[in-house]
């Protein structure tokens, strides 16, 4: 799934050929997502893009009667840049047309993503958006904060830093790399961990999302840059994916399991 690193890289990337862009033409090929695509999307046609933003792992793309567009891009998605003379792809769904023969086209195989448009003028009283925790790199998220919002919970602190009521943007990648550079055994009890954990942790979290968007996100299957490349973080990984592999700071053997769900990695030498 495109964490948040994939889809800030996907806002950098889209963002300066967008802005000021006038949406000459919506073209909705199907209407079935996740929540389906609003039947009056075409309603924006004439109107100019005036801003790009990212809230957690959603896109949102500001318009010049002040709504928005509310892109998720699920497990699958991408957006990429085309001429519109480019071929479709299979699972190309939408489409605006934009000026200088340009379309941004949303491409979805398993459609699990969204593509709304939200009239409200403040859109993150959206349903999707009211309830999320701080952003990683905003001032809120920081290590006493991370004390007050775990210390009533008993489960794995993994499990924890990837509730979007917490603090956004921390998939399982990321959580599994940010544990590691912590020190901390990814099924530790989140009320157990001190003060100088959660200063480690906060700090961690923020270091391997940064370097994840300067690498450009994570090399998934399924993820593709906006203009068409892969990722390149993967190379830095030091736990996740790497079961029975050395670990890359002590040699310990990298172990496995599931929590919630998710697998989990750590170096039972290196985290506690």
């Amino acid at each position: 799934m495109p964490e948040l690193p994939e889809v800030e890289t996907t806002l950098r990337g889209i963002s300066p050929h967008v802005l000021g862009q006038r949406i000459a033409e919506v073209i909705v090929r199907r209407f079935d997502l996740r929540q389906p695509i609003p039947s009056d999307l075409a309603e924006i046609e004439g109107l100019e893009i005036t801003s790009v933003s990212r809230r957690s792992k959603y896109l949102l793309v500001q318009l010049s009667d002040g709504s928005h567009l509310l892109i998720h891009l699920g497990m699958s998605g991408s957006l990429r840049l085309t001429d519109t003379a480019e071929a479709w792809k299979k699972h190309d769904h939408v489409a605006l047309t934009l000026g200088a023969g340009k379309q941004l086209r949303f491409h979805d195989p398993r459609r699990f993503g969204i593509f709304l448009h939200l009239k409200e003028k403040d859109p993150t009283q959206h349903p999707l958006l009211a309830l999320l925790g701080p952003e990683p790199f905003d001032e809120a998220f920081s290590a006493n904060y991370l004390m007050q919002a775990i210390q009533q919970r008993s489960a794995a602190i993994k499990n924890v830093i990837m509730d979007a009521k917490v603090v956004v943007g921390v998939g399982n990648i990321y959580a599994s790399e940010a544990l590691f550079r912590a020190g901390i055994s990814p099924r530790r009890k989140a009320n157990r961990l001190r003060l100088l954990d959660a200063e480690r942790l906060a700090s961690s979290i923020q270091e391997v999302l940064r370097e994840a968007i300067d690498q450009g996100g994570t090399t998934l299957r399924d993820f593709l840059n906006s203009d068409g490349q892969p990722g390149y973080f993967k190379q830095r990984l030091f736990v996740y994916d790497r079961k029975g592999q050395p670990c890359r700071t002590c040699d310990e053997t990298i172990r496995h399991c599931v929590i919630g769900q998710r697998s989990s990695y750590w170096c039972p030498r290196c985290q506690k």
